[in-house]
């Protein structure tokens, strides 16, 4: 069956050879491992991004009230380290996406080219931006103008480099696009990118609203010494409805990040995952809409709850992603399990072949040394020696006087004179050895050092 589905799709789709290496540790937990990491990393993403975000927000409405300024420098404050942990944590999902969907992985980075690898760079650049602005903030109070731009660049890269992961992963999808992808710019066209996109960006606002919610509420939180006029309910009430509204939206645009996803990777078990944990969100929902419209004293009431809720969903969209993953390029492997199967026999054939050559040319040479020796041994051992004098001379000597003389040689052996009244005469061969035996006991006789 996979034959005839190579066959009929080889022509279309492109199918690499794999690494023919065991994986270092089960597939069942490098997937645990990826799914888990993954979304730490991504949390901390979130809030370096939602952060940025908010950052930039109250310090643009903090021109015209001085509260908001206060309130900006204390989120910026958490953006540097934020963004610190999401690298780190950024190691662990990579290097096993790696392992697990290596020719997907490079495939896709290779397609999308130079803008993949301009990541390290724009992320560099936004990271010293980041600090820059963070302590830069009273050298330019008087400057706001250029305070504001140095976060607004920082911005727009923050945005950009999701949108160059987004699209490098959602291309590992698509193997049967990718000898249609031409770049960056192309992948980013494929399904389902911008409303990925989008999904992330109210992801990172709500996870940021939340995350306001529980900053300025912590009890060893100096909030009345920082803020002159704010106060903790009205903080964390933003930060609920930050939240609130950033999940709605999500909620929303939900049905349309699966609508656009190809319907190769969709399943009942992806469709279950998906549904059971939007359901799970929904009383959260509630619970911060309940917050929202209740008094200071209930603000606090269910956040626990929530962010309960919020994780539970988080894991269940996770996997999803992981599942629909998996669904989409069940087939796609497949057929790269048979092409390597088939490059390893291939492989193997000519690894055969060429020792078996090498061995015959090996057979051969030593053929040709090993019958001179023979004729020797049957007719000239008797009489000689290789390097000591028997009733004729070493072999040695003769090897010394016919150097690079065959032809004298040979007819001495066919025809011998007497030249050394010590040594008596020697036979003549010609009636013994043919032509062939003749030039086999020449070279064997004029090889010997």
């Amino acid at each position: 069956m996979f034959t005839k589905l190579f066959i009929a799709l080889q022509n279309a789709t492109p199918v690499p050879k794999d690494i023919p290496l065991p994986l270092p540790l089960p597939e069942w937990l490098l997937v645990s491992i990826l799914v888990i990491s993954f979304l730490v990393h991504i949390l901390f993403v979130n809030l370096m991004v939602g952060g940025s975000l908010l950052t930039l927000w109250s310090q643009i409405k903090g021109l015209k009230n001085k509260e908001y300024d206060v309130l900006a420098h204390e989120i910026a404050a958490t953006i540097t380290v934020n963004k610190s942990i999401a690298v780190v944590m950024g190691i662990a999902p990579l290097l096993s996406i790696n392992v697990l969907y290596t020719i997907y992985f490079y495939s896709a980075n290779a397609l999308t080219g130079l803008m993949w690898i301009a990541v390290i760079p724009l992320v560099t650049v936004a990271f010293l931006l980041t600090y820059l602005h963070k302590y830069t903030w009273k050298l330019l109070e008087n400057n706001k103008a250029v305070h504001i731009s140095i976060l607004a660049v920082a911005v727009v890269i923050f945005l950009f480099i999701p949108f160059i992961f987004l699209t490098n992963i959602n291309l590992m999808l698509f193997p049967e696009k990718w000898a249609l992808v031409k770049g960056f710019f192309s992948a980013m066209t494929l399904p389902n990118v911008f409303p990925r996109y989008f999904h992330f960006i109210f992801a990172s606002l709500s996870i940021t609203g939340l995350f306001l919610h529980w900053y300025m509420g912590r009890k060893n939180y100096p909030f009345e010494t920082i803020f002159p006029s704010f106060t903790r309910y009205e903080l964390k009430k933003k930060g609920y409805s930050l939240a609130l509204v950033a999940s709605v939206i999500q909620f929303l645009i939900g049905p349309l990040v699966l609508l656009t996803l190809p319907s190769k990777g969709l399943g009942w078990n992806l469709i279950l995952i998906i549904f059971t944990g939007a359901a799970i969100a929904l009383p959260a929902m509630w619970m911060m809409w309940k917050g929202i419209q209740g008094d200071e004293s209930t603000i606090d009431k269910d956040f626990k709850k929530v962010l309960v809720l919020m994780t539970i969903t988080v894991l269940f969209m996770g996997s999803g992603r992981q599942v629909y993953r998996s669904n989409a390029l069940e087939k796609h492997r497949e057929l790269v399990k048979l092409k390597t199967a088939e490059f390893q026999q291939i492989k193997k054939e000519a690894i055969t072949k060429s020792k078996q050559a090498e061995a015959e040319a090996n057979t051969a040479e030593l053929s040709a040394a090993d019958k001179g020796k023979a004729v020797f041994n049957q007719y000239c051992t008797a009489c000689h020696k290789v390097d000591a004098k028997l009733v004729g001379p070493p072999v040695l000597e003769m090897a010394k006087i016919y150097k690079d003389n065959i032809a004298d040689l040979q007819k001495w052996i066919k025809k011998p004179g007497k030249k050394r009244p010590d040594y008596p005469q020697m036979p003549g061969f010609e009636s013994q050895l043919n032509q062939e035996q003749l030039d086999q006991l020449g070279e064997y006789i004029l090889t010997i050092k």
